[in-house]
């Protein structure tokens, strides 16, 4: 596979939008003139990316010779039915993007729960035949499941190129995420790797003071998203970075990264692993969702849904998503954590044993401001 030497991807999740949630098409051909005029030539969309695939088209294919660039969409199995099979759903995504081939399709996101659907659905077959008849370049699929997942599915599957995955330092130990061993796994199978969340959704880009200390260790120069980027860029047999930009000085700074990048060494390497270690040893609250708190509750909390985002806070230090994220829940219905009346019901059926009016207070403390 022939790749473009400059490892920046454009991903094309997050847009900049209006008020009224459209996607702003001049702002994305802007950042799309500036990212093209650099050299890169990555993009990656999907067919589940509300207007995106539409927003690629007016941007940069009724702009650009198809020579130009290379673009990258993927094929939703749970978006198969009765009526509605691989076929219509990529032939669509051929006519939203303006494109009669891509240069590079994926199956969408794998994993566990999805393992059979991707085969009795006959996705694996669909991608084969699109390549032969040349509507497909290289096939390849997102991955968020287990090791064990992806190894089954290599094995079962070694037409298929590339992998793409969550790789960051944050989930390079993490044993729910397993990036660390998944990347090796792919790499024991000869598979190029595309990298999806190297900032981890943007927690990486502004961390905790005592974790930016760590980080300074390897260069108190750069920023904290810029040595996110570089830890996923530097790894061996990663060909793609994608960043899902949403502002052109979003672009325009991770241009300058990526125009003339230079890897980080090993000793770099190994400093910030150790700030993801201490970004996950930080004591969070217990909870395993089982919802048994829920249901009794007088005050209606969602209290496994305020505790995850209270751990996300404790995790990443003070950021935008926590707040907005515990804002959204209480909108949508959800007593606010400082509205625990200190009944004990929710602490009587909780199998950990959590002090959970202890931890609604904390939990308001910070997210109730």
């Amino acid at each position: 596979m022939n790749w473009n030497e400059k490892k920046l991807g454009f991903g094309l999740m997050r847009l900049p939008k209006d008020e009224n949630g459209k996607i702003i098409v001049e702002e994305v051909s802007r950042m799309a003139d500036r990212y093209l005029a650099a050299g890169f030539t990555y993009f990656d969309t999907a067919y589940v990316y509300e207007g995106s695939e539409v927003a690629f088209r007016e941007a940069v294919v009724k702009r650009y010779p198809r020579e130009s660039y290379t673009i990258a969409s993927k094929l939703p199995a749970w978006k198969i039915a009765d009526q509605y099979g691989p076929k219509e759903i990529f032939e669509e995504s051929l006519r939203r993007c303006g494109v009669e081939y891509f240069d590079y399709y994926l199956l969408h996101s794998m994993q566990e729960n999805r393992e059979e659907l991707y085969e009795t659905t006959g996705c694996y077959e669909f991608v084969r035949r699109m390549k032969e008849e040349g509507k497909i370049r290289h096939i390849g699929f997102s991955f968020h499941g287990s090791p064990e997942l992806l190894e089954r599915t290599l094995q079962r599957h070694p037409e298929m190129e590339f992998v793409q995955l969550q790789i960051n330092y944050v989930d390079w130990d993490n044993e729910l995420i397993a990036t660390g061993r998944n990347y090796e796994i792919a790499r024991k199978y000869g598979k190029d790797i595309v990298v999806m969340e190297p900032v981890k959704g943007g927690f990486l880009a502004n961390v905790r003071s005592d974790v930016r200390e760590i980080l300074d260790e390897a260069d108190a120069e750069a920023s904290a998203a810029a040595l996110a980027l570089r830890f996923a860029a530097s790894l061996p047999g990663v060909k793609v970075v994608l960043s899902g930009m949403s502002s052109l000085a979003q672009l325009e700074e991770n241009v300058k990264l990526f125009a003339s990048f230079t890897p980080l060494e090993d000793a770099q390497m190994d400093v910030i692993r150790k700030a993801g270690q201490a970004i996950l040893n930080v004591p969070t609250v217990p909870c395993t969702s089982c919802r048994y708190c829920v249901e009794g509750c007088p005050m209606q909390i969602k209290i496994p849904d305020i505790f995850s985002r209270f751990n996300m806070l404790l995790t990443f230090g003070e950021h935008f998503r926590p707040h907005g994220l515990y804002n959204d829940l209480v909108a949508a219905g959800s007593g606010r954590a400082g509205d625990c009346i200190g009944c004990g019901q929710c602490e009587s059926v909780c199998p950990q044993h959590i002090d959970i009016i202890e931890q609604l207070a904390k939990a308001s403390a910070q997210l109730d401001v």
